[in-house]
């Protein structure tokens, strides 16, 4: 079968080539990556890509896993500016730039519209409640935009205790007024990543970098239950195509159809505030 509706991947990298920190080799979790980034992958065939696989929409991310030479958030503004319709632009920044940071999501929000911040533990080195993050949140709150945070060990070979989600309990409680997305699946703390998804009305999930079929049973019993609006699916492209994962979301257990849609589309949609583009 095929959706009736039109996908949201929450998460997409500018294909740019081979990232720079050989560290940033994830072969042995995703065996056909390392030929995706040789080839990279041109704006066109990244539409054409999303339209093969019934993707109406990407939320495209700058400034992460960069490659030597290579402009991506110029490339992620390009595409938000000559597409509109098909690409929203989210930011990765480094906290520990101070008020450089801040000052870097004021302008990509306010002057490129993009629709999310994200900040990555295992490339920063502190863990989420560290005082260097709270300008960027606060900022954050007061802009309206949700922000991204990296949960569970990294598949990089980078140590990863930075990424415990255990700290986020106190983030939500200071900053109610802030959307706060967890990504990348939270493993081995699944169970406390749950438990937090149901405590806190300010806090959701999102799949980037897990195969639909490999979302943790924990995650897919949450969306079944109490938290059908809690979670969204995101590809994390190039780690994983848009054609597998469109596949394998049809192929998902939910428990309705409108739990599915909630999953692939609509949850991204009101968590980023996307519903103009809808």
């Amino acid at each position: 079968m095929s959706l009736p509706y039109k996908l949201i991947d929450a998460w997409v990298n500018p294909n740019l080539g081979t990232p720079a920190d050989p560290r940033y080799n994830v072969g042995y979790l995703f065996p056909d990556l390392a030929e995706r980034w040789r080839r990279g992958t041109t704006l066109e065939q990244l539409i054409d890509e999303m339209d093969g696989a019934g993707v109406g929409q990407s939320v495209l991310c700058g400034g992460y896993g960069s490659v030597d030479g290579a402009d991506d958030v110029g490339w992620t503004i390009d595409a938000v500016e000559r597409f509109p319709d098909r690409f929203v632009g989210s930011i990765a920044v480094d906290p520990r730039r101070g008020m450089a940071a801040v000052k870097t999501v004021q302008r990509m929000v306010v002057e490129h519209g993009f629709r999310m911040v994200r900040m990555v533990g295992f490339e920063i080195g502190l863990a989420y409640d560290d005082p260097a993050y709270y300008p960027v949140y606060a900022k954050c709150a007061e802009l309206g935009v949700p922000v991204g945070l990296n949960v569970g060990i990294p598949g990089p070979l980078i140590a990863g205790a930075v990424q415990h989600p255990l700290p986020l309990d106190g983030i939500c409680a200071f900053f109610p007024e802030l959307k706060i997305v967890m990504q990348h699946g939270g493993e081995p703390w699944i169970d406390l990543c749950v438990k937090l998804l149901l405590k806190w009305p300010n806090l959701y999930y999102m799949s980037s970098a897990f195969a639909p079929k490999r979302i943790p049973p924990q995650i897919l019993h949450l969306t079944n239950t109490r938290g059908a609006d809690k979670v969204m699916w995101a590809s994390d492209y190039p780690l994983l195509t848009f054609e597998r994962c469109a596949r394998e979301i049809e192929e998902m257990a939910f428990k309705d159809d409108a739990r599915r849609q909630q999953f692939g589309r609509d949850n991204a949609i009101n968590v980023l505030g996307l519903e103009q583009l809808s």
